[in-house]
């Protein structure tokens, strides 16, 4: 325990001198308060932003509505719906397509070229099309995701399970063991720490994509909130709502890394 709060007091340095500076350059004039606000400013921005504020009516008077109308938090839970949502359509297309591809050599042979032409395309270039097909709102929004989420998962279940070491199938051979058992008993189990490492990328890259996606097809959410006060110069607003990204991330991948670690603490070097 002791460690660990050792540890993360080291990783507090680097941003508490940041915003030292930060501090310093602003109050002394150095830069326009509204090109670049102060920190305190920016957590005044982002108090307002979080706080509640009364309901309107008397069907919305309970605490709970109370607690939740604030645009932090209505904003937030917009965009973990579309990240949630993208990442599991995403995520459970490349999955199966992965352990196939990985597992045949035929599926590899099969898709490998058509994935390799569209894995170097962004997300964000899909815009035109998604608006196209989908119109606006949440489903072009998911589709972006489901697309920047896809690829992470994907290369690494084919990884995961083309890498496994070549010990274990020949001792599963040995033991007569089917092609399901070895695929179910020997290469999935070998594959899963890459498989949790894909999800964990892409779970952070489609929390990156939800961002561009608000500011282009639906009218709330983090990323449309940024690109609103963008419009009306709210720098103060602009800076608290990356913060929140950031936070939000932060958290995201916290809870990742725990997963992955309860999940994988079977293998080697996570026994502790």
């Amino acid at each position: 325990m002791k460690f660990k709060w050792r540890e993360i007091g080291a990783g507090l340095i680097v941003p508490v001198i940041l915003i030292a500076i930060w501090h310093t350059v602003t109050t002394m004039g150095l830069v326009n308060a509204q090109v670049l606000p102060t920190p305190l400013a920016v957590v005044k921005k982002w108090i307002e932003y979080a706080s509640p504020y009364e309901a309107r009516d008397a069907a919305t008077t309970s605490w709970l509505a109370w607690a939740f109308s604030g645009e932090l938090i209505r904003d937030t839970m917009g965009s973990m719906y579309r990240v949630v949502v993208g990442f599991l359509v995403g995520a459970g297309l490349a999955l199966p397509l992965g352990l196939a591809m990985g597992s045949s050599q035929r599926m590899y042979a099969w898709m490998n070229p058509l994935i390799q032409v569209l894995r170097p395309i962004p997300p964000i270039a899909y815009i035109p099309l998604s608006i196209l097909w989908f119109g606006l709102g949440n489903p072009p929004a998911i589709f972006l995701i489901a697309i920047g989420a896809f690829f992470p998962v994907l290369m690494n279940t084919i990884a995961g399970v083309r890498h496994v070491d070549g010990i274990y199938i020949r001792a599963a051979r040995n033991l007569g063991a089917s092609q399901t058992t070895m695929f179910v008993r020997v290469m999935l189990p070998a594959a899963v720490p890459y498989i949790l490492s894909g999800v964990r990328i892409g779970i952070g890259t489609a929390f990156i994509v939800v961002i561009v996606s608000e500011m282009i097809a639906v009218n709330n959410g983090l990323g449309f909130r940024i690109l609103e006060a963008r419009e009306y110069f709210w720098s103060d607003k602009i800076i608290a709502g990356m913060m929140s990204i950031g936070l939000l991330g932060l958290a995201i991948d916290l809870a990742m890394n725990k997963l992955n670690n309860y999940l994988l603490r079977w293998h080697r070097g996570l026994e502790n």
